[in-house]
């Protein structure tokens, strides 16, 4: 084991040691808390012991009481030193507004879940979207109406920042951000592309602060980097199901606020079609360098995400990226993609993962037909992972609550990997039904 391997394995006993203390802390916080009637009096107490915000200190002795009484497998974790505070906190803000008895149940169903899972599952953003749909799981009807009443208190907050700066914060509904920033962001990519010498970064911010000042960017974006996906199958869209509802970029959302923005008379439809066996796009084959509009829009309904296990970047702002570098002579017939400028040769990455993807020190790897990715560190650790399909395979049962991209592992060399069910096997005794999804796009104006 060379030394900086030795140092990263330190930081990970170093990380571990910190979520032990941070259990430790909310307990005694929540023992605190039990013990006394003044909680005013015992946080202004407790302010500069924890050196931190009033504020701050309130929200650790309700997180301790939460993660006590209603979230003892959590709690657990915590002590184990699987979950730090921070991811803690992300679960907690989940599962909030349930009432304890749908709590405990989403606590023991997520310990379940997370046996023998890798290190990714436990990545906070990973951990939130897991207890999202455990939460819709348990509790639809709640899970709809605190939907309703979140878009019901959309807002606009400015918040004064360092160094002559401040962060202004628009807080709307997913879809409509998701095509908000999309327009930006391809306005942005337009500019870019035509000479602009600001970084992409400037570029968005000075657009979204032309557009909101009714001032002209002076570009047009292209209508396809505009779209936001929503996958509904055709028994949800009928009202007769309220399940595998998910907005691309973010993950599940509730069935009848799904048809609320299918029903959106500014909504613009274009039909998905998948191969029911397989619940993937059709794949279409293309024998030139630059891929077809069609052929970047399937890769990105396709697969979702930037390919890397840990990264999340929706795939509509991601590159498209050749996995076999194209070549003149690739043939369209190969099976797995070959070097052609195809669905099965093509998969998003964010620009941060794309030039990874050559460094010489990183092995990435990412097959597009059965979507698996392989990632080898530059000090030995390997990570897999699996895309879920966009819709359940004829014939098989729905994946127990799976990620976008499902048991991705971690495994060192030379130990071998824990050894995991599948979620996603095969059911002979059930059969899912066929469905198809419908792609949403909605107007940024």
């Amino acid at each position: 084991m060379d030394g900086v391997r030795e140092k990263v394995e330190r930081v990970g006993v170093v990380r571990a040691r910190r979520a032990r203390l941070d259990a430790e802390e909310l307990e005694l916080l929540a023992e605190i808390a039990a013990d006394v009637s003044d909680d005013r009096g015992v946080v202004e107490e407790l302010t500069p012991v924890l050196r931190v915000s009033t504020r701050e200190v309130e929200r650790r002795i309700e997180d301790g009481r939460s993660v006590v009484r209603r979230m003892p497998q959590l709690h657990a974790a915590m002590q184990s030193g699987e979950v730090e505070s921070y991811g803690a906190r992300r679960v907690l803000a989940v599962v909030d507004p349930l009432d304890d008895d749908t709590a405990r149940q989403v606590d023991g169903l997520l310990a379940e879940r997370l046996t023998d899972a890798p290190e990714t599952a436990w990545q906070p953003g990973n951990l939130a979207q897991r207890v999202r749909r455990l939460v819709e799981k348990t509790d639809p009807d709640g899970q709809t109406e605190r939907a309703r009443r979140a878009r019901a208190e959309r807002k606009v907050e400015l918040t004064p920042g360092e160094h002559a700066m401040s962060s202004l914060e628009v807080s709307l509904p997913s879809e409509t951000a998701g095509a908000c920033y999309s327009r930006v962001d391809a306005m942005a990519r337009s500019l870019r592309h035509g000479g602009d010498r600001r970084t992409l970064d400037q570029l968005r911010a000075d657009v979204a602060a032309d557009l909101l000042l009714g001032r002209d960017p002076g570009v047009s974006p292209p209508e396809a980097a505009a779209m936001v996906y929503l996958h509904i199958p055709v028994d949800a869209a009928l009202s007769l199901s309220n399940n595998g509802c998910e907005l691309d970029g973010y993950g599940p959302i509730p069935a009848p606020i799904a048809r609320e923005i299918m029903t959106n008379e500014r909504s613009i439809w274009r039909a998905v079609l998948c191969d029911p066996g397989t619940g993937e796009p059709v794949d279409l084959g293309r024998r030139r360098r630059r891929p077809s509009a069609v052929i970047r829009e399937l890769v990105r309904v396709r697969d979702r995400e930037c390919v890397m296990p840990w990264c999340h970047r929706p795939a509509r702002h991601c590159d498209h990226d050749h996995e076999h570098p194209w070549t003149t002579s690739s043939s369209d017939s190969d099976s797995d993609g070959g070097g052609s400028t195809s669905v099965a040769n093509g998969g998003p990455r964010c620009r941060r993962h794309h030039r990874l993807k050559d460094h010489p020190d990183w092995n990435t790897r990412y097959n597009p037909v059965h979507g698996i990715t392989h990632v080898t560190t530059p000090h030995g650790a390997t990570y897999t992972a699996h895309r879920h399909p966009v819709l359940t395979p004829t014939g098989q049962a729905p994946a127990r609550d799976a990620p976008a991209r499902q048991d991705s592992r971690r495994q060192d060399p030379g130990r071998t990997a824990p050894t995991r069910q599948d979620p996603g096997r095969q059911d002979p005794g059930r059969q899912a039904p066929t469905r198809r999804t419908a792609a949403h796009r909605h107007p940024a104006e």
